[in-house]
Protein backbone atom coordinates (compact mmCIF):
# COMPACT_ATOMS: atom_id res chain seq x y z
CA UNK A 1 0.00 0.00 0.00
CA UNK A 2 1.41 3.38 -1.01
CA UNK A 3 1.99 6.11 1.55
CA UNK A 4 -0.80 8.40 0.34
CA UNK A 5 -3.24 5.51 0.19
CA UNK A 6 -2.35 4.50 3.77
CA UNK A 7 -2.91 8.02 5.00
CA UNK A 8 -6.28 8.27 3.27
CA UNK A 9 -7.24 4.99 4.90
CA UNK A 10 -6.14 6.25 8.32
CA UNK A 11 -8.50 9.22 7.93
CA UNK A 12 -11.30 6.85 6.91
CA UNK A 13 -10.69 4.72 10.01
CA UNK A 14 -10.81 7.85 12.21
CA UNK A 15 -14.05 8.94 10.59
CA UNK A 16 -15.63 5.52 10.98
CA UNK A 17 -14.32 4.40 14.39
CA UNK A 18 -13.35 7.61 16.17
CA UNK A 19 -9.77 6.38 16.72
CA UNK A 20 -6.98 4.54 14.89
CA UNK A 21 -4.61 2.12 16.63
CA UNK A 22 -1.15 1.92 15.09
CA UNK A 23 -0.53 -1.73 16.03
CA UNK A 24 -3.89 -2.86 14.69
CA UNK A 25 -3.41 -1.03 11.37
CA UNK A 26 0.14 -2.38 11.01
CA UNK A 27 -1.14 -5.95 11.28
CA UNK A 28 -4.10 -5.28 9.00
CA UNK A 29 -1.97 -3.71 6.25
CA UNK A 30 1.12 -5.92 6.78
CA UNK A 31 3.52 -3.02 7.40
CA UNK A 32 5.69 -2.14 10.38
CA UNK A 33 4.19 -0.25 13.30
CA UNK A 34 6.98 2.32 12.87
CA UNK A 35 5.61 3.03 9.38
CA UNK A 36 2.13 3.72 10.77
CA UNK A 37 3.58 5.87 13.55
CA UNK A 38 5.55 7.88 10.99
CA UNK A 39 2.38 8.38 8.93
CA UNK A 40 0.50 9.57 12.00
CA UNK A 41 3.35 11.88 13.06
CA UNK A 42 3.39 13.55 9.65
CA UNK A 43 -0.42 13.78 9.55
CA UNK A 44 -0.47 15.33 13.03
CA UNK A 45 2.08 17.93 11.92
CA UNK A 46 -0.27 18.77 9.03
CA UNK A 47 -3.20 19.16 11.44
CA UNK A 48 -5.07 16.12 10.11
CA UNK A 49 -5.25 14.16 13.37
CA UNK A 50 -4.15 14.17 17.01
CA UNK A 51 -1.51 11.65 18.07
CA UNK A 52 -2.07 9.79 21.34
CA UNK A 53 -0.34 6.83 22.97
CA UNK A 54 -0.92 3.81 20.72
CA UNK A 55 -2.46 5.62 17.78
CA UNK A 56 -4.44 8.70 16.78
CA UNK A 57 -7.73 10.52 17.32
CA UNK A 58 -9.72 12.78 14.98
CA UNK A 59 -9.37 16.53 15.16
CA UNK A 60 -12.42 18.54 16.17
CA UNK A 61 -13.64 20.77 13.37
CA UNK A 62 -12.58 24.43 13.84
CA UNK A 63 -15.38 26.71 15.00
CA UNK A 64 -16.35 29.94 13.26
CA UNK A 65 -16.05 33.17 15.25
CA UNK A 66 -18.49 33.84 18.10
CA UNK A 67 -20.72 36.35 16.28
CA UNK A 68 -21.20 33.89 13.41
CA UNK A 69 -21.95 30.98 15.77
CA UNK A 70 -24.44 33.14 17.67
CA UNK A 71 -26.59 33.41 14.54
CA UNK A 72 -26.65 29.66 14.03
CA UNK A 73 -29.25 28.60 16.61
CA UNK A 74 -30.33 25.24 15.21
CA UNK A 75 -33.27 23.06 16.13
CA UNK A 76 -30.78 20.62 17.64
CA UNK A 77 -29.44 23.31 19.98
CA UNK A 78 -32.96 24.31 20.95
CA UNK A 79 -33.75 20.71 21.90
CA UNK A 80 -30.54 20.39 23.91
CA UNK A 81 -31.30 23.65 25.72
CA UNK A 82 -34.84 22.53 26.55
CA UNK A 83 -33.47 19.32 28.11
CA UNK A 84 -31.07 21.43 30.20
CA UNK A 85 -33.82 23.74 31.41
CA UNK A 86 -35.82 20.72 32.61
CA UNK A 87 -32.97 19.95 35.02
CA UNK A 88 -33.22 23.35 36.74
CA UNK A 89 -35.27 23.84 39.91
CA UNK A 90 -36.42 27.23 41.24
CA UNK A 91 -34.13 28.74 43.87
CA UNK A 92 -30.96 27.10 42.59
CA UNK A 93 -27.66 28.73 41.73
CA UNK A 94 -26.85 27.89 38.11
CA UNK A 95 -23.53 28.57 36.39
CA UNK A 96 -23.86 29.05 32.63
CA UNK A 97 -20.74 28.68 30.50
CA UNK A 98 -20.26 30.74 27.36
CA UNK A 99 -21.42 29.47 23.99
CA UNK A 100 -24.38 29.39 21.66
CA UNK A 101 -26.12 26.40 23.28
CA UNK A 102 -25.87 27.94 26.74
CA UNK A 103 -27.24 31.19 25.28
CA UNK A 104 -30.22 29.16 24.12
CA UNK A 105 -30.59 27.76 27.65
CA UNK A 106 -30.72 31.33 28.96
CA UNK A 107 -33.44 32.22 26.45
CA UNK A 108 -35.57 29.24 27.45
CA UNK A 109 -35.46 29.76 31.23
CA UNK A 110 -38.96 30.96 32.23
CA UNK A 111 -39.17 34.65 33.09
CA UNK A 112 -41.03 33.89 36.34
CA UNK A 113 -38.48 31.35 37.65
CA UNK A 114 -36.52 32.52 40.70
CA UNK A 115 -32.83 31.72 40.24
CA UNK A 116 -29.32 32.97 40.78
CA UNK A 117 -27.38 32.72 37.51
CA UNK A 118 -23.60 32.97 37.55
CA UNK A 119 -21.62 33.34 34.32
CA UNK A 120 -18.25 34.51 33.09
CA UNK A 121 -19.76 35.40 29.70
CA UNK A 122 -21.09 38.97 29.33
CA UNK A 123 -23.21 37.89 26.35
CA UNK A 124 -24.96 35.29 28.54
CA UNK A 125 -25.52 37.82 31.35
CA UNK A 126 -27.20 40.17 28.87
CA UNK A 127 -29.79 37.49 28.01
CA UNK A 128 -31.37 38.03 31.45
CA UNK A 129 -32.13 41.74 31.08
CA UNK A 130 -35.89 41.13 31.21
CA UNK A 131 -35.85 38.34 33.85
CA UNK A 132 -36.96 40.20 36.96
CA UNK A 133 -36.80 37.09 39.20
CA UNK A 134 -33.24 36.14 38.27
CA UNK A 135 -30.22 37.55 40.05
CA UNK A 136 -27.19 37.62 37.74
CA UNK A 137 -23.59 37.43 38.96
CA UNK A 138 -21.02 38.21 36.27
CA UNK A 139 -17.47 36.89 36.77
CA UNK A 140 -14.81 39.28 35.47
CA UNK A 141 -11.34 38.87 34.01
CA UNK A 142 -9.57 38.99 30.67
CA UNK A 143 -12.06 38.33 27.87
CA UNK A 144 -11.17 35.46 25.54
CA UNK A 145 -12.87 36.90 22.47
CA UNK A 146 -13.35 33.69 20.50
CA UNK A 147 -15.82 32.46 23.13
CA UNK A 148 -16.56 35.81 24.81
CA UNK A 149 -15.78 34.49 28.30
CA UNK A 150 -13.57 35.79 31.13
CA UNK A 151 -10.41 33.79 31.79
CA UNK A 152 -7.26 34.19 33.88
CA UNK A 153 -6.47 34.53 37.60
CA UNK A 154 -9.19 37.10 38.35
CA UNK A 155 -11.90 34.78 37.05
CA UNK A 156 -10.41 31.76 38.84
CA UNK A 157 -10.23 33.64 42.13
CA UNK A 158 -13.96 34.47 41.97
CA UNK A 159 -14.88 30.91 40.99
CA UNK A 160 -13.04 29.57 44.07
CA UNK A 161 -15.66 31.31 46.24
CA UNK A 162 -18.67 29.72 44.49
CA UNK A 163 -20.58 26.49 44.99
CA UNK A 164 -23.16 26.30 42.15
CA UNK A 165 -25.93 23.72 42.24
CA UNK A 166 -25.68 23.21 38.47
CA UNK A 167 -23.08 23.97 35.83
CA UNK A 168 -23.95 23.81 32.14
CA UNK A 169 -20.59 23.28 30.49
CA UNK A 170 -19.66 24.09 26.91
CA UNK A 171 -17.08 21.92 25.12
CA UNK A 172 -15.90 21.77 21.53
CA UNK A 173 -15.33 18.00 21.55
CA UNK A 174 -16.23 14.86 23.51
CA UNK A 175 -14.50 11.50 23.14
CA UNK A 176 -15.06 8.29 25.17
CA UNK A 177 -11.34 7.86 25.87
CA UNK A 178 -10.18 11.49 26.03
CA UNK A 179 -13.18 13.13 27.68
CA UNK A 180 -14.30 16.70 27.15
CA UNK A 181 -11.94 19.18 25.51
CA UNK A 182 -11.75 22.67 24.07
CA UNK A 183 -9.46 24.82 21.95
CA UNK A 184 -7.85 27.15 24.50
CA UNK A 185 -5.61 26.29 27.46
CA UNK A 186 -6.87 29.01 29.84
CA UNK A 187 -10.51 28.41 28.93
CA UNK A 188 -10.08 24.70 29.65
CA UNK A 189 -8.64 25.51 33.10
CA UNK A 190 -11.61 27.75 33.95
CA UNK A 191 -14.14 25.12 32.85
CA UNK A 192 -12.31 22.43 34.83
CA UNK A 193 -12.42 24.45 38.04
CA UNK A 194 -16.12 25.24 37.67
CA UNK A 195 -16.83 21.51 37.29
CA UNK A 196 -14.84 20.86 40.48
CA UNK A 197 -16.75 23.55 42.39
CA UNK A 198 -20.25 22.58 41.18
CA UNK A 199 -22.58 20.07 42.79
CA UNK A 200 -23.69 18.78 39.36
CA UNK A 201 -22.36 19.45 35.85
CA UNK A 202 -24.02 18.75 32.51
CA UNK A 203 -22.59 19.19 29.02
CA UNK A 204 -24.95 19.59 26.03
CA UNK A 205 -23.32 18.28 22.85
CA UNK A 206 -24.30 18.69 19.22
CA UNK A 207 -23.64 15.71 16.95
CA UNK A 208 -20.46 17.03 15.31
CA UNK A 209 -18.70 17.24 18.69
CA UNK A 210 -19.06 13.51 19.41
CA UNK A 211 -16.03 11.34 18.73
CA UNK A 212 -13.70 14.32 18.32
CA UNK A 213 -10.84 15.75 20.38
CA UNK A 214 -9.69 19.36 20.81
CA UNK A 215 -6.17 20.29 21.95
CA UNK A 216 -6.87 21.02 25.63
CA UNK A 217 -8.59 18.61 27.97
CA UNK A 218 -11.25 19.77 30.42
CA UNK A 219 -12.25 16.67 32.42
CA UNK A 220 -12.78 12.94 31.88
CA UNK A 221 -16.38 11.95 31.15
CA UNK A 222 -16.73 10.34 34.58
CA UNK A 223 -16.30 13.74 36.25
CA UNK A 224 -19.48 15.29 34.84
CA UNK A 225 -22.97 14.33 35.96
CA UNK A 226 -24.31 13.82 32.45
CA UNK A 227 -23.99 14.48 28.74
CA UNK A 228 -27.03 15.78 26.88
CA UNK A 229 -27.22 14.61 23.27
CA UNK A 230 -29.78 14.40 20.50
CA UNK A 231 -32.32 11.61 20.88
CA UNK A 232 -31.39 10.42 17.38
CA UNK A 233 -27.80 9.59 18.41
CA UNK A 234 -27.16 5.92 17.48
CA UNK A 235 -26.98 3.45 20.37
CA UNK A 236 -23.58 2.19 19.20
CA UNK A 237 -22.24 5.73 19.68
CA UNK A 238 -23.81 6.11 23.11
CA UNK A 239 -22.38 2.77 24.31
CA UNK A 240 -18.78 4.02 24.23
CA UNK A 241 -19.65 7.03 26.37
CA UNK A 242 -21.60 4.95 28.86
CA UNK A 243 -18.65 2.55 29.13
CA UNK A 244 -16.49 5.55 30.03
CA UNK A 245 -18.78 6.37 32.94
CA UNK A 246 -21.03 9.03 31.40
CA UNK A 247 -24.78 9.27 31.90
CA UNK A 248 -26.36 10.01 28.51
CA UNK A 249 -29.49 12.16 28.55
CA UNK A 250 -31.48 12.27 25.27
CA UNK A 251 -32.95 15.56 24.07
Amino acid sequence: MLTEQRRREILEVLKRDGRALSGELARLWDVSEDTIRRDMRDMAAAGLLIRVHGGALPVAAPLPDFSTRQRLATEEKRRLAAACVRLINPGQTVFLDGGTTTAEIARQIPHDMTLTVVTHAPTIAAEFEQHQQIEVILIGGRIFKHSMVAVGPTALSAIERLRPDLFFLGATAAHPADGLSTGDFEEAAIKRRIVERSVASYCPLTAEKLGAVSPFGIVPLSEVTGLIVGAETPEEVLAGYRAAGAEMIPA
